[in-house]
């Protein structure tokens, strides 16, 4: 049982509130019209969350998650299967606590009466505007199962994506961070030692080994002031990055990253664009809607910018093509694909046939990065580790003129 705030009005009267328990908003709203009310809003009382409630709430919905369930959605549908049966059925089988939630109150206002759409757009963190402007164009056009279809295909394509970037990237970043342990290690346990042998021995030191042994002394003397000023730095630029104006900087500077980093990051971008876009024209979503999430969905500024151009152009009656043209992010070949499939009228096919064009050329060019930043790695890391070792050993080749 649980205890619902309502907001209602009997007949002409005003409105006013109360508290009421229930097993369920349907049951609760059931209740209240016996009794000659009408709701006007109704919410579930909130109390101070518990222990298992503050780590539900940190449990992230992954995009393969989304992607399972629209597909079994649509599968359930598809075989005749009333809306609110399917969300009963989907939330038993949904193995994370923070999604299976989330569904449980999904079918809760589709129960009490809401549209499918209008209840998942209360849920922004499973259902973001991509899947709740699809789940609506569905809804209107009397086609939610092959909507849902599209959009679990989608889904699945991002995440196949995704998951080959970040295998990619892995390798690398274990690498780096291990270098820098290293380091660490070395400047703040390994030098010492030769630094203290070195001032009994007396002499003039190397300038690399001098340098080394300067290093060490700050991070062991002001380690208390160092490491809170790196997490601080840190904190700051993630901050930063966050921010608007950060956030367009940061997605400029991608797209010209060296070693090949920019280009992937660049096709990246253009695949999920191309896919986002097909995926709502072919559901039925209007033109100037469509173009509008496929820029607020596309993980990068610089194409939300070019978005507003294009929908500009649209409403004034133009070509999609042409304001794309002018973005640098766009290869002359996307547009030149965009203009012919508005031309024949099969903008959707040619967008699909753009995104699996970049998508197999993003898994190319990720083959070729790793290929490359693997070896750069390695050189990165002897070459750290070799500088403080060969600074420790230099003295070593007159250590026999200072014992003398």
């Amino acid at each position: 049982m649980a205890t619902y705030i309502y907001t209602a009005r009997k007949d002409r009267a005003g409105s006013f509130s109360g508290e009421v328990t229930g097993d369920s908003k349907s049951a609760v709203v059931a209740e209240l019209r016996r009794k000659g009310l009408t709701v006007l809003r109704l919410e579930e009382k909130r109390s101070l969350p518990n222990i298992s409630e503050l780590f539900e709430s940190s449990m992230r919905i992954k995009t393969r998650d989304k992607a399972v369930f629209a597909r079994q959605f649509a599968t359930m549908i598809n075989s005749g299967l009333a809306v609110l049966r399917a969300l009963y059925v989907l939330e038993e089988q949904t193995g994370n606590a923070r999604f299976k939630k989330i569904i449980k109150a999904v079918q809760e206002d589709v129960e009490a009466g809401m549209p499918l759409s209008d209840a998942m757009s209360k849920h922004p963190a499973a259902f973001d505007r991509l899947y709740v402007s699809m789940v609506r164009a569905g809804e209107a056009g009397g086609a939610l199962d092959e909507t849902l279809m599209r959009l679990a295909n989608q889904l699945e394509k991002d995440d196949s994506l995704r998951r080959a970037v970040k295998s990619a990237m892995t390798y690398p970043i274990v690498i780096a961070a291990f270098a820098i342990m290293v380091m660490l290690g070395m400047l703040l346990f390994i030098i010492p030692i030769f630094a203290n042998m070195y001032k009994d021995l007396g002499g003039e030191l190397p300038s690399l080994t001098r340098m080394m042994m300067d290093i060490s002394g700050v991070l062991k003397g002001y380690w208390f002031i160092v490491f809170p000023a790196l997490i601080l730095m840190i904190w700051a630029l993630v901050r930063l990055k966050n921010t608007e104006q950060g956030r367009r900087g940061w997605d400029r500077l991608k797209l010209k990253l060296p070693m090949k980093v920019g280009p992937v990051i660049q096709k990246i971008a253009v695949a999920r664009f191309s896919r986002t876009l097909a995926t709502l024209v072919s559901s039925g979503v209007p033109i100037l809607q469509a173009i509008e999430i496929t820029g607020k969905t596309s993980g990068n500024s610089v194409i939300e910018e070019s978005m507003v151009d294009v929908k500009e152009s649209v409403r004034s009656g133009e070509s999609i093509a042409r304001p794309l043209a002018r973005a640098s992010v766009f290869p002359p070949m996307v547009t030149q694909m965009i203009s012919i499939g508005e031309e024949t009228g099969a903008l959707d096919s040619m967008l699909n046939k753009i995104a699996d064009f970049y998508e197999d050329e993003v898994d190319a060019a990720v083959k070729a990065l790793t290929s490359i930043i693997e070896p750069i790695m390695m050189v990165f890391v002897g070459g750290l580790v070799g500088l403080i070792v060969i600074s420790m050993y230099l003295p070593m080749f007159n250590m026999m003129s200072l014992v003398k």
